[in-house]
């Protein structure tokens, strides 16, 4: 039986991701951390990253890179990174199955 994937991204995140790195100049590189913090206690933080750290987990898809280091992981394990675009705006987006609540933004939630 396969494992499923620790942490992915979507076509829609990727396609974004590439488009913002190629607008700065930098490396497809989007990492994915989570702070505590935001209305339901941890928050998503997402930025380009240079390189991916010694420890970093990372996924791949269309030439794009997600990295999220291990305490990251231990929140997200399983999830995915989408972007959302609807008539409230747009935004990245991750799909937590380990999340017990979220806000209704979706930038923060709780285990």
């Amino acid at each position: 039986m396969a494992q499923p994937a620790e942490i992915s991204l979507t076509p829609a995140a990727a396609a974004r991701v590439a488009a913002i790195a190629a607008r700065q100049g930098k490396p497809p590189i989007l990492r994915l951390s989570v702070e505590g913090g935001g209305c339901a206690g941890f928050s998503y933080r997402f930025a380009l990253a240079d390189e991916p750290e010694a420890d970093d987990v990372a996924a791949e898809r269309d030439g794009v890179t997600l990295v999220v280091d291990p305490t990251t992981l231990d929140l997200v394990r399983g999830g995915a990174v989408d972007y959302v675009e609807s008539l409230g705006g747009a935004s990245f987006q991750v799909k937590n199955p380990n999340a017990a609540s979220g806000c209704g933004c979706g930038s923060s939630f709780s285990i």
